[in-house]
């Protein structure tokens, strides 16, 4: 059975970590073979130089028909307005596939300098919807200005979304648990002052846990949450929140854990999913050689892991395994790490240094 998965380069340095994971994905395709088919499309600023749009509704087809996305960053912030072409890919991939999950691991690794310790959670975010005002309408957009020095920005938070994401964290607590002491959701609100719409979010989250028994379940503000995320990251197994607080949050956590290179990230629904780096394009560094190419390769993985179940297919687990495991004993030698690591390794370098680990462990 063959494995279809779509590749889009991005913005910035997106080819260069890119590279690296077509590279770390190629090594596993031929030593277990995986049978996976890459397929690599444009978007983006290349795209925009082509055809004066930086997405299309090929492109959306095509994912469609795929079996897996792997996004490289965008730089939609720099782009041109929507009239003009500019329209933002990522956002259009989670409405448009309903990738409503938005699951972002953070913790401390060996020989990685940090701002905490003991850190080993998973942050679950609704990812269409919120306050994110170019996906929470169904036309138009959720932020305007009526008159000149005035601006208003729409929240929506619909009951059937965190029933859909609540029920995500609380399968993702339990899988958890094989392998920790602990499985508890905190559920992260600002109920105190949105109270409609944070209350439609809380009680769709105590219904779900009313439904897991063996997960403990427990509610925090967001200004709390980041907070203990600084003084005791350990009390944390799943971070359970909106759109915009789990944004802010997981860059927060995997920042105090070394660095938003190492951040992996996954978009998943029901039916689809899209391995994406948690960083931004960096376009400050690209085509430099010093990106870190981490963050994408374990996306990638979490893509790998997801398929695998959901296809039943044992060998792009083990694949997923392998990667995370490769990337623990990578971290573990100095030398291998990148400048935003504060080390002095290259892309290229630490792209030959996992292959070589890759080798050893298969």
């Amino acid at each position: 059975m063959s494995v279809d998965i779509l590749v889009f380069d991005g913005d910035g340095i997106g080819p260069e970590i890119m590279c690296s994971t077509i590279a770390i994905i190629e090594l596993l395709n031929a030593k277990l073979k995986l049978n996976i088919n890459l397929k690599k499309e444009i978007l983006g600023f290349e795209l925009l130089k082509q055809k004066g749009v930086t997405f299309t509704d090929d492109l959306l087809l095509k994912s469609k028909e795929a079996d897996g996305i792997i996004l490289g960053p965008v730089d939609h912030n720099d782009y041109p307005s929507v009239s003009r072409g500019g329209i933002n890919p990522s956002a259009k991939f989670r409405i448009e596939l309903d990738l409503y999950s938005n699951i972002r691991p953070a913790k401390n690794y060996i020989n990685v300098k940090s701002l905490s310790q003991n850190m080993d959670l998973v942050i679950v975010r609704e990812n269409t919807e919120g306050f994110y005002a170019d996906r929470n309408m169904y036309d138009g957009n959720g932020e305007f200005s009526p008159v000149p020095g005035i601006g208003l920005s729409l929240r929506k938070i619909t009951k059937e979304a965190s029933l859909k994401i609540a029920e995500s964290a609380f399968e993702i607590a339990l899988s958890r648990s094989v392998n920790k002491n602990i499985s508890k959701v905190h559920v992260i609100h600002k109920a105190n002052v949105m109270k409609i719409t944070d209350g439609i979010f809380l009680d769709a989250c105590r219904h779900i846990s009313s439904k897991y028994n063996d997960v403990d379940y427990e509610e925090m503000l967001v200004d709390a949450c980041a907070a203990h995320l600084v003084r005791k990251p350990e009390q944390f197994d799943v971070i359970l929140t909106t759109n915009m607080f789990g944004d802010i949050l997981s860059d927060l956590a995997t920042e105090l854990s070394g660095s938003l290179g190492l951040a992996g990230s996954l978009n998943a629904g029901k039916k689809y999913a899209m391995a994406q780096a948690q960083h931004g394009a960096a376009p400050d560094i690209a085509k430099k050689n010093i990106a870190n190419p981490i963050s994408l390769i374990l996306s990638s993985a979490m893509l790998f892991d997801w398929l695998g179940k959901k296809r039943k297919l044992d060998k792009l687990i083990l694949a997923s395994n392998l990667i995370n495991k490769s990337v623990l004993e990578l971290l573990k030698h100095k030398e291998n790490l990148t400048r935003d690591l504060g080390g002095k390794a290259s892309t290229t370098k630490t792209t030959d240094n996992l292959i070589n680990i890759l080798n050893n462990l298969i």
